[in-house]
């Protein structure tokens, strides 16, 4: 990369009103470095644009679909180096050293390893098969903070605008540029969904979604059966 590194961190958002403020906070030390912030909102009915605005550099509305919301940040960021990072993840402290070598490196994409918020063993387990997983298969998902270089992103055509699985299918678009560069020290994730459904059924859930669209069923009704899952598990 030829020119000076600079960072866009693309928060998509929806209904954040409760957390927002504290996730932005921990992104203010990249904006005093001369980075940005931009938060992507698909209209929330509660205060989570209102509390984001001072908190950012740029808040951008936009529809629903973390997909549509990634994409409509990319279309307005500034920095060489794209970072999608969600609402309930937040990035170690030496991310942006870790950022900066990979700019300079002859990678197109990369990710984090990933941590999980809660202290229960189970959760350590998960995160290592995450982390050995993506690893294997270079195959990154939103969990991990996907960061990809500007220009690799606009000429793969950005996120696909599907309900599901975008993240794992941009992966396999972009290994075709290079694998993953990896950035060991991870970024931490909230633990609440794998909380609140159960650490083995969102395991089982998962691996049964991404078998069934590795066999070529639609994202559009894995979201459907996907969404099914979590209200029963909330009833």
């Amino acid at each position: 990369m030829s020119e000076p590194f600079s960072l866009s961190v693309i928060v998509p958002v929806w209904k954040e009103a409760g957390a927002i403020v504290q996730t932005l906070q921990a992104l203010q030390p990249l904006r005093e470095a001369g980075h940005e912030v931009i938060v992507v909102d698909a209209g929330s009915p509660d205060r989570t644009a209102e509390l984001a605005r001072s908190w950012c550099d740029r808040l951008v509305a936009s529809g629903r679909g973390r997909a549509v919301q990634m994409n409509a940040g990319a279309a307005v960021a500034r920095g060489n180096v794209l970072l999608f990072l969600h609402a309930d993840t937040r990035l170690p402290e030496s991310a942006l050293a870790g950022l900066e070598q990979f700019s300079r490196s002859r990678f197109g994409w990369g990710r984090f390893d990933v941590a999980l918020s809660a202290r229960r063993p189970i959760f350590r387990v998960i995160a290592w098969f995450m982390n050995r997983r993506s690893r294997l298969t270079g195959i990154c998902t939103g969990d991990q903070g996907m960061f990809i270089r500007r220009d690799v992103f606009e000429a793969l055509g950005g996120f696909r605008e599907i309900p599901l699985m975008e993240d794992v299918e941009f992966s396999r678009r972009l290994r075709l540029v290079s694998r993953p560069w990896c950035i060991t020290d991870p970024v931490v994730t909230d633990s609440r969904r794998w909380e609140q459904n159960g650490p083995w059924r969102t395991i089982v859930l998962m691996w049964r979604l991404r078998w069934r669209y590795w066999r070529g069923e639609s994202p559009e009704s894995l979201a459907k059966a996907y969404r099914s899952d979590v209200r029963n598990a909330s009833d």
